[in-house]
């Protein structure tokens, strides 16, 4: 086992990282936080977690985290996600994904920090020729989105061969669900991940769910995406952590996913069988660059780290997916 370093995980107030930072703070790893609140929330941190509030390309703020928790290992989740924000705005894409990222990775080599964990995405491989999907397929992302984190993978395999330092990259796929003791969830207003929209449509919060492309070649014409529970996403951070400090001149970039799929359909029947509700469905035209099927192969995850997924069920991930849902509208009064 593993000694357990001081963590610094950027972006931990957020979706994902706040998940990590509970999946790390259960396990008993001293873990700090910066995040710069844009679209994070304070109240998703734990109870005594270090927290900074300030930006991640903020050198000085960074040494000073660094010398006072003396951190040994970076969780990068800080970053922008929305995939067509991302094709109207590039330069904030380049700027919040890819220049921030270069000053959080020039901190650390600066202040000796050994063990760097991405958060990257499959975006990274645009509209793959075949699925499921490895690691080694061709990288071809079609939005400044999958782009930005590209560019972070490569930045960081660069710096990786010239500094002490190793890293591990996991392309995430279509993230789900919410903490299952309910202590965090998906939060941010406005989001675009499908089974957060069924669920706010499931609880009233929204009239219809949109089905974008019924003429997929899948089988019953809808995007077939993997789902995969926050809850093992952030284990398979602590794990990948782990490996880095058990062999710190390997550095590795794996997929995060289950390996199989769910149409859209299947998920908007999944949200309807939990809640015993039916929602409205719109079917509408296909949006741009959506691939039929976004599978991942995650045999080398499997391989390389101990991690079981615990989650792996469609109608879980739904039911803590709701459970969040409706804690929200107690914190914020009604929603």
């Amino acid at each position: 086992m593993s000694s357990k370093v001081p963590v610094l995980v950027t972006g931990g107030a957020g979706y994902i990282g706040s998940h990590a930072v509970l999946a790390l703070a259960d396990a008993g790893w001293p873990v700090a936080v910066i995040d710069n609140l844009t679209t994070g929330f304070r109240w998703a941190m734990p109870e005594g977690v270090p927290f900074y509030e300030g930006d991640i390309e903020d050198a000085a703020l960074l040494a000073r985290i660094f010398a006072e928790q003396d951190v040994r290992a970076v969780m990068h989740f800080a970053g922008s996600i929305i995939v067509p924000e991302s094709v109207e705005n590039p330069l904030k894409y380049y700027h919040n994904n890819t220049a921030k990222s270069r000053a959080l990775i020039a901190a650390a080599v600066t202040a000796g920090v050994p063990h760097f964990i991405f958060s990257s995405t499959a975006a990274t491989y645009g509209v793959p020729k075949s699925s499921p999907v490895s690691e080694d397929s061709e990288k071809a992302p079609i939005n400044p989105y999958g782009m930005s984190k590209l560019m972070t993978e490569v930045m960081l395999g660069d710096v990786a061969a010239a500094h002490p330092l190793n890293f591990c990259a996991l392309r995430y796929f279509n993230v789900a669900g919410a903490d299952p003791r309910a202590r965090t969830g998906q939060s941010t207003a406005g989001a675009t991940h499908l089974i957060k929209v069924a669920v706010e449509a499931a609880l009233g919060k929204r009239e219809t769910v949109e089905v974008f492309g019924t003429d997929y070649a899948t089988p019953d014409g809808t995007g077939v995406r993997d789902y995969i529970h926050v809850s093992d996403l952030a284990a398979a951070h602590v794990l990948a952590l782990e490996a880095l400090i058990a062999d710190p001149a390997a550095s590795v970039t794996m997929n995060c996913g289950y390996g199989r799929g769910f149409s859209v359909l299947e998920v908007l029947d999944a949200v309807d069988r939990v809640t015993n509700n039916t929602i409205t469905r719109v079917l509408s035209p296909r949006r741009a660059g959506d691939p039929d099927a976004l599978i991942s192969d995650n045999r080398r995850i499997k391989a390389t780290l101990p991690w079981q997924p615990r989650y792996a069920d469609l109608d879980t991930i739904v039911t803590h997916a709701l459970q969040w849902e409706r804690k929200l509208s107690e914190i914020r009064g009604g929603g």
